[in-house]
């Protein structure tokens, strides 16, 4: 905690568009200032002044002579230099301040989307975020998982018929992000827990408690 010289937790939530990342993230840092742990919750892109200039960019991107958006290896970099500001600026001095940080989304992100959905290869975004972010990785990813149908239920209620430039590609794009984000976390198993985001969020959080549980009794001891 603060003042006690302990670097805090980084714990980072993924998933595909409508899977509760970012409600889960809220329930889990309520859970951990009930234990009187120290959270600051963020999320990719965004956090930062600067790189939530970058996040209105890449949502809303200008359209060019071409009717297009921003290419892939251009996303890409702007993805990794939101994440680098981010990394410096608020995720780094909170952590090294005792404080958890609970992220909606970070570098696995771009590994499914841009790396995975969007062609770049795993090797390029990987090698971005070495350069940008000095390679930093969450003591834990929790992956939400949820079934497509329920997917497309919930994306329908959150953004009726509007979403941003990502949230609104094709059925195919997002299907092979979630192909990615499972082949990332099943090359990791110990960095990442699965879980399943099917029916009510609060059964949800408590499969996420359960999954953050060995960080928690790290932090006890």
């Amino acid at each position: 905690m603060n003042g006690s010289g302990v670097r805090g937790r980084f714990i980072a939530f993924e998933g595909g568009e409508g899977a509760g990342k970012t409600t889960q993230a809220n329930l889990l840092a309520a859970a951990l200032r009930d234990r009187g742990i120290a959270v600051d919750v963020t999320r990719e892109p965004g956090g930062t002044p600067g790189a939530e200039a970058i996040r209105q960019l890449l949502l809303e991107p200008p359209v060019g002579p071409t009717g297009k958006g921003w290419n892939p290896k251009a996303e890409a970099l702007l993805f990794a230099a939101a994440r680098s500001d981010h990394v410096a600026e608020r995720i780094l001095p909170a952590l090294e301040s005792g404080i958890w940080v609970v992220c909606d989304r970070f570098v696995d992100s771009s590994r499914a989307y841009q790396g995975g959905a969007g062609g770049l290869g795993d090797e390029a975004i990987l090698a971005l975020h070495e350069f940008g972010s000095d390679g930093l990785r969450p003591d834990l990813t929790i992956l939400i998982e949820v079934e497509p149908g329920q997917l497309a239920q919930r994306l329908a209620e959150r953004d009726g018929d509007e979403s941003d430039a990502i949230g609104g590609r094709s059925s195919s794009y997002h299907h092979k992000v979630a192909a990615r984000f499972r082949l990332i976390a099943q090359a990791d198993p110990k960095g990442f827990a699965v879980v399943d985001g099917s029916g009510d969020p609060v059964d949800v959080h408590e499969r996420v408690m359960a999954a953050i549980e060995p960080l928690l009794a790290e932090e006890a001891g």
